[in-house]
């Protein structure tokens, strides 16, 4: 019989089921549901760190997101916690920063606040993987027999759940614009429910998921093992790995060594970036490119990325799109070969890519004075573009103009984890986003309740 195409709906819509179930149970004994899931052409991109933790991996992977966008793709994201907890709703504030809640009352770290924030997407709570989610959903499979008397194991059971996860999360819809949609085709006539028949989905194109700790924590051994073998599973051209490392400043010396430590842990798990964001105070020198692409496995200088300090947050997309981050990208996963992408992708987002040769982004923290005013101000030409890439017009112009406020306001903050600020993440960027709309720079005064 005909094969059923993926359905891939949300869990919160009443009657909507996973995509990996819906196959399972509507697809002939012969066919893999794995391969037709494939057939949507999703795309991984995964993001691991090295060296220390607290690097902005949340922030580079939710940049990445934001600069894909601009090329008039859609994107999901996945945060991989190696803790045994199930999930960060009893862990201390001091420890992880606050708990976000999502809309299905999941709660989650913070960095999927991160991911909604700047992706302007809905994710659920599947879409935080820890630990203690996948052994509870294991050991829930042995208890009922479901392995049918086989010894369970790390590998295959653990890895193969994790791998399942991420491919049946990642084809969620996750939010409501956007151009891919599918409708679901009847087998033999008939629908497996009434709404299948008037069901329109759209799924993501471009899966991100941040792997978190660091490369070489016990904890993340077995994450990156299921990742090794995912990239088998999805094919080469599906699956692309980045690596977020720290290049200190000795004296006046930038330092590959940790980098290079860094990546060597991960090859040794079999594992090789394609692409290596350095953060450091300042750009990082061509020299310092030039050594660790020759020393950590990548081709060539252009895939050894500067994420220096920047006067704001809000400049990272713009500084990876100055990179040609999203060039690269589009080439390891064959974006352009896609018959689905075709009228939608736009790699030079209709003409912003060549206007940021002009910003200078690279060789300080802001941009010069002419191209900040033209931002800011908003320059005819500028206003002249539109599409998907009209949005990333809108975020340049948000994010110089930003640089430019000169009146402040005060906020005074009373809490009881001020010692900690990443535990008011949400509420510090709620008054951020008010201040901008009010073009005010903001000025927190923190207060303990404890006083």
């Amino acid at each position: 019989p005909k094969q059923k195409s993926t359905l891939a709906l949300a869990e919160q819509t009443p009657s909507s089921i996973h995509p990996i179930a819906y196959l399972k149970h509507n697809t002939p004994p012969s066919a893999n549901p794995a391969a037709s899931l494939q057939s949507i052409n999703m795309k991984y991109i995964v993001v691991t760190g090295g060296v220390v933790s607290g690097l902005g991996k949340g922030v580079t992977i939710s940049s990445m997101g934001r600069m894909l966008q601009g090329c008039g793709l859609r994107v999901t994201s996945v945060k991989i916690d190696p803790y045994l907890n199930v999930d960060a709703g009893t862990m201390s504030p001091f420890e992880h920063g606050e708990t976000y809640v999502l809309n299905d009352g999941g709660e989650t770290d913070l960095d999927l606040g991160n991911y909604e924030r700047f992706l302007s997407i809905s994710l659920t709570s599947d879409h935080n993987i820890t630990t203690g989610k996948v052994y509870r959903k294991v050991i829930g499979k042995e208890r009922r027999g479901d392995y049918l008397g086989k010894t369970v194991q790390v590998v295959p059971h653990i890895t193969n759940e994790i791998q399942e996860w991420i491919e049946e999360v990642a084809h969620v819809p996750v939010d409501d614009n956007g151009n891919r949609h599918w409708a679901p085709e009847a087998v033999d006539g008939e629908f497996a429910t009434a709404a299948d028949k008037n069901a329109d989905i759209r799924v993501a194109d471009i899966c991100l998921i941040e792997v978190g700790g660091t490369v070489g924590d016990i904890e993340s051994s077995v994450f990156l093992e299921a990742l090794r073998q995912f990239q088998f599973r999805v094919g080469p051209a599906n699956f692309c790995l980045t690596f977020v490392s720290l290049v200190p400043i000795m004296g006046e010396e930038q330092k590959t060594k940790p980098t290079q430590h860094g990546v060597r842990d991960l090859r040794s798990v079999g594992l090789s970036p394609t692409v290596i964001f350095c953060r450091c105070r300042e750009v990082l020198e061509e020299g310092t490119k030039s050594k660790i692409a020759s020393f950590c496995h990548v081709d060539g200088p252009g895939c050894v990325l500067s994420v220096h300090d920047v006067s704001n947050v809000y400049h990272v997309p713009l500084l990876l799109m100055e990179q040609n981050l999203h060039r690269i990208l589009a080439e390891k996963l064959q974006l352009g070969s896609i018959e689905g992408l075709k009228g939608r992708l736009d790699l030079t987002m209709n003409g912003l890519e060549e206007k940021a040769t002009m910003w200078n982004l690279c060789e300080g923290s802001v941009a010069n004075e002419k191209v900040m005013e033209m931002l800011a101000n908003g320059e005819k030409d500028l206003d002249g573009l539109s599409g998907m890439s009209r949005s990333m017009i809108d975020w340049a112009r948000m994010a110089f103009k930003l640089d430019r406020f000169e009146k402040s306001v005060k906020i005074l903050i009373v809490g009881k984890y001020t010692g900690l600020q990443d535990s008011y993440l949400s509420v510090i960027k709620s008054l951020k986003h008010a201040s901008m709309a009010v073009e005010r720079k903001l000025d927190l005064i923190w207060v303990e309740a404890a006083h």
